[in-house]
């Protein structure tokens, strides 16, 4: 880590600099900033954000429960090798805390993430997820034990006594665990393997943010607003290529360096000041990139070529230091940048008296913002298999968005949704959704379309490579319009009228559709090109009518073909129809051949099959 240096504070003395760079401003906050920082809190009071001291008393206990169960379980295992009897007695394991918990911004009802570090004799796979799971399974104050071995980082998840544990395993290469153990030392890396490196990496960079930022206050409260609009906002999820809790934790300490004596309030306006012009993908860091002599892969883009290819690099302080949101796309990115300028926007006006906190925390309505949409279902025939099958087509979702954008030239834009929908009619269900548009103020040529239904097939066969595959695990990717979205996606199952009240979004819509060229189409919104569009196609559309609504929707086909594979408002997408019999000769039905399809000699024949079969007729534009 680089060396912190000195700055001058307002008061003509010297504080500690933290950070790369120079604080962009010392100043002090005004009384206007300590007025909006109490309505901050008040509001993230009010929301629900806190847990309150019951449940923050419940959860030491679970800790310290937890702690004393792996120490007696490393004393039955260094028992169980033969080890003498003094390192028998000796034998220890610890028990730390990362991520939201360690950082303290953690809600009612979060999960708390925690790292087991064990000696040197106490393997992974026979003693951690052998013995200690074994030890577990048999608490009946433990519930949903559910191991992931094969994980990037190996984690063990479980609830006891009710709340949510994620549990990795850190071997060290010590044969006593002492108590007073630092694993923020560079030194505990020294001959360990590669999970227990990533294992450790949770703890350890918690821990230097925390070193690293001038007042810990201010930016906890900072970034329980972040993490709250983030959510609210729908950019909050790695997996989904948008940023996670260690991504935000980061941003934030980054603005808290360059602000360190502003208020929480101060802190939220300069973050989306700061971000909307940052440069990507010019790197956020905390500190310096140091390597050292373990030899370890720090991110380098000038010697890493696939360090090169990441978008939005934030980079964790700990050593090894890595890029944490290499998930990234240019779809997420976009969306971020411009939720960035949002925010920003409204802080703005905030300080215009012409916005409140209620109008920087309004939800993003992702299903009235695009006309186009991809469905992903997916189901499997028991509760164990559909758990591992949803965070396997989750975690592969991200490759979707790169297909499209790719196969695209970045002329189709998406927007995944991040979590997952369940339809209660539907045991062993769950779908995902992603808004399509075309790239904004690139025009639309006449009768233009994006030909999707390779790149869908593509990832279709890609995720069912899943090397625990078993039958009864299927996925189903289908177009479905705006109007025809499921019901079961919204609040109570109830589709809301459209808002009577204006919104900030509402209301940047209009003024910037209002600001628009007369002459200028972006292929979006020309409401006379629709209006032909679907005159022309009227006939044709009334027989299929967007043919993932019908049954997705619960109601009957009646009368209406299956149609496999359809023109999505200029995108030719390939698509399963769900609910249909698997007996079947239908079109869809052959689609499922090929899902289910284990080799791709077979899936490119049946394919090939089915180009020939199905008359694309479909077709209007975005």
């Amino acid at each position: 880590m680089g060396s912190p240096g000195l700055s001058t504070g307002n008061n003509g003395g010297q504080q500690q600099r933290l950070g790369i760079t120079e604080p962009i401003s010392l100043g002090g906050p005004t009384e206007y900033d300590e007025i909006k920082t109490r309505e901050l809190e008040k509001f993230l009071q009010d929301v629900g954000l806190y847990e309150s001291r019951e449940e923050a008393v419940s959860r030491e206990e679970v800790l310290g429960r937890l702690d004393q169960i792996v120490k007696n379980w490393v004393k039955a295992i260094s028992r169980s090798k033969c080890l003498n009897e003094q390192l028998v007695q000796e034998a220890n394991a610890k028990i730390f805390t990362f991520g939201s918990y360690r950082l303290g911004v953690h809600g009612p009802g979060a999960d708390i993430d925690t790292l087991c570090v064990g000696p040197r004799h106490a393997t992974r796979e026979d003693d951690f997820f052998g013995e200690l799971y074994r030890m577990l399974l048999e608490m009946p104050e433990v519930t949903e034990l559910h191991p992931v071995p094969d994980a990037h980082v190996p984690v063990m998840k479980f609830k006891f006594k009710g709340v949510s544990i994620d549990l990795l395993y850190a071997k060290l290469s010590l044969w006593v665990i002492p108590e007073d153990l630092d694993i923020s030392q560079d030194s505990i890396l020294q001959n360990a393997d590669e999970q227990t490196v990533r294992s450790l990496n949770g703890c350890r960079v918690t821990d230097q943010i925390l070193r690293l930022v001038p007042n810990i206050k201010n930016f906890r409260t900072t970034l329980r607003c972040m993490r709250f609009w983030a959510k609210r906002r729908g950019v909050y999820s790695n997996v989904a290529g948008f940023l996670g809790g260690i991504n935000w934790a980061l941003l934030v300490a980054r603005i808290c360096q360059l602000f360190p004596n502003a208020l929480p309030n101060m802190l939220v306006s300069r973050f989306f000041r700061v971000y909307t012009q940052w440069r990507w993908p010019n790197p956020v860091m905390l500190c310096a990139i140091e390597e050292k002599s373990l030899g370890l892969q720090v991110w380098d883009p000038r010697r890493n070529p696939k360090d090169r290819f990441h978008l939005m690099p934030i980079i964790t302080p700990a050593y090894p230091c890595m890029n944490s949101s290499y998930n990234v796309s240019s779809s997420t990115l976009r969306i971020m940048t411009e939720e960035f300028q949002r925010g920003n926007e409204i802080c703005e006006a905030m300080e215009a008296n012409k916005a409140d906190w209620d109008t920087l925390f309004e939800p993003f309505s992702f299903f009235e913002a695009y006309k186009n949409y991809l469905q992903i279902d997916i189901n499997a025939e028991n509760e164990d298999d559909l758990r591992n099958w949803k965070g396997w087509v989750e975690s592969r979702l991200r490759q979707l968005t790169l297909k499209i954008e790719r196969h695209t030239f970045n002329m189709l834009q998406c927007h995944p949704h991040p979590g997952e929908f369940t339809d209660k009619s539907r045991p062993l269900h769950c779908s995902f959704f992603m808004g399509l548009q075309r790239k904004q103020g690139v025009p639309a040529s006449e009768g233009e379309q994006f030909d999707i239904r390779l790149t869908v097939e593509e990832f279709k066969h890609s995720v069912n490579m899943y090397t625990l595959w078993k039958p009864g695990m299927e996925i189903h990717v289908t177009h479905v319009k705006r109007r025809n979205i499921p019901s079961f996606v919204f609040p109570g199952g109830i589709r809301p009228p459209r808002p009577s009240k204006a919104t900030w979004d509402s209301r940047r819509s209009s003024a910037e559709k209002s600001s628009e060229c007369k002459g200028v189409s972006d292929g979006l919104d020309d409401g006379r090109k629709r209006k032909r569009m679907d005159a022309n196609g009227a006939n044709t559309l009334k027989g299929a009518n967007s043919f993932a609504a019908s049954s997705l929707n619960g109601e009957d086909n009646k009368g209406s073909p299956s149609v496999g594979n359809v023109s999505v408002g200029g995108v030719l997408a390939s698509t399963n129809v769900i609910g249909e019999p698997r007996e079947g000769k239908t079109v869809c039905n052959i689609t499922d051949s090929i899902n289910n399809s284990r080799s791709l000699e077979i899936r490119s024949k049946i394919w090939g099959q089915m180009q020939k079969t199905v008359q694309w007729n479909l077709h209007w534009q975005l």
